[in-house]
């Protein structure tokens, strides 16, 4: 048996905006518990954000996030010795996590001279629907339909 499944820890909103969703995105973007050091890079590339398009940077990070959010994904599964990848719904604490990670991990892969700026420009881009955060949503929904063939396998 196992045992029980821990409790979610209520998170605070952050002091700028008072989003919880915020200070969940600083946690995913913290490095080394340095969590000061990424709510500055995060306000620092909303700012950025605001002054490229000239509208609310926090606008635009939530358009960017709801941009990358993926309804649906693959997940694999055995069946007679084959493995199927089956399209599954994802779950809404999934799908946050996921749009949050996918936005993060490509920021950091982008080049630029400060996290801030790789930060605010895949911001820009996600909210536009471009750059590789968008391009990755689309390639998992673009997997989820090729092989919509094995959702009756689905659990």
């Amino acid at each position: 048996m196992r045992k029980a499944q821990a409790k979610k820890l209520p998170l605070a909103p952050d002091a700028k905006y008072n989003d919880k969703l915020v200070t969940r995105f600083v946690n995913n973007l913290m490095w080394q518990g340095k969590k000061s050091g990424a709510f500055t890079v995060f306000y620092d590339a909303l700012d950025k954000v605001a002054k490229q398009t000239n509208e609310d940077g926090y606008e635009i990070w939530k358009r960017a996030l709801s941009n990358v959010t993926p309804a649906v994904e693959v997940r694999s599964r055995r069946i007679g010795g084959a493995t199927f990848q089956i399209p599954a719904e994802v779950r809404t604490d999934r799908k946050i996590s996921l749009s949050m990670k996918w936005l993060i991990r490509y920021s950091r892969e982008r080049n630029g001279r400060s996290m801030a700026d790789k930060l605010a420009n895949e911001i820009v881009a996600a909210a536009k629907g471009e750059g590789a955060a968008f391009k990755k949503k689309e390639d998992t929904h673009r997997m989820a339909e090729a092989n919509k063939a094995f959702a009756h396998f689905r659990v």
